[in-house]
């Protein structure tokens, strides 16, 4: 049983709008402990029927605050007319079932907790829920999407660590998957490079970009050879930049306009 607590002070002040933003606090038999999740609703809001939707999943030693320190997420709603959700990580969660802790289960918790309590709460269009994430959220966003395609109109990943194995002793990864030696194949079973595959029946598009300079960029090269080797609909994003917030800031941007072109085709 998940318990939800709705704290409804919808974060007045100077830094926020007034009834825009809603924070959550789940509850998880999957989680160790409660997870927040930042809400943040389009101006519109209260006018419309029904409106697209995006997961923002925050990297590695980050949380749930993290994509409005980058982007501005309420401006980014109020533009675009989403519904930015911005779910906290648990720091080092990397978003998976981990096989070694019980009670590591953020998949789980996505789509049988989160998932269904947002689209119950909020007037979202089912047909246009879109999940990107920048570094860890980034693997997290495509592992999820591979998982559940029929969920999503498309994905993201930013800086995405895509590809694990060779992070085995950082990160806190090892830890997560039962500190498996570096050559076992469970890397590959967590892993997005190994997997993108499965997204060949659902034919739908999805973004990912990274920066030249990013100790991650050899391995979305290698994912963009994979994506072309089966043909899907994937779109790469290979330009400067580094690893930090001024490169997801534009790249960020850079994904909207992705996602909001699928809205208008």
């Amino acid at each position: 049983m998940t318990k939800l607590f709705l704290f409804s002070f919808l974060l007045l002040g100077t830094l926020f709008c007034a009834n825009a933003q809603d924070l959550l606090v789940y509850q998880s038999k999957n989680l160790p402990k409660p997870d927040t999740v930042w809400v943040f609703k389009p101006k519109n809001y209260q006018d419309q029927h029904k409106l697209p939707l995006i997961y923002l999943l925050h990297g590695y030693s980050g949380n749930y605050k993290q994509w409005h320190g980058i982007m501005d997420a309420q401006k980014y709603a109020d533009e675009y007319g989403f519904i930015i959700v911005c779910p906290d990580g648990l720091y080092n969660s990397w978003y998976i079932n981990s096989p070694a802790k019980k009670d590591w289960q953020y998949e789980t918790f996505f789509f049988d907790d989160l998932f269904p309590d947002i689209k119950k709460k909020y007037k979202v269009d089912e047909q246009k829920v879109f999940i990107s994430g920048l570094s860890m959220g980034g693997h997290g966003a495509l592992s999820l999407f591979i998982k559940r395609p029929d969920l999503f109109a498309s994905a993201g990943s930013t800086s995405g660590g895509v590809k694990l194995r060779d992070f085995s002793a950082k990160y806190g990864l090892s830890d997560l998957l039962g500190n498996p030696k570096k050559e076992d194949e469970i890397w590959d079973t967590y892993s997005v490079v190994p997997n993108i595959h499965k997204l060949k029946e659902a034919n739908k598009p999805f973004i990912f970009d990274c920066g030249s300079q990013d100790f991650f960029y050899t391995y979305n090269n290698e994912l963009k050879q994979r994506c072309d080797e089966i043909n899907l609909k994937a779109t790469y994003i290979s330009q400067p930049g580094a690893h930090n917030r001024t490169y997801w800031k534009k790249s960020i941007k850079q994904q909207f306009d992705f996602f909001k072109d699928i809205l208008t085709k």
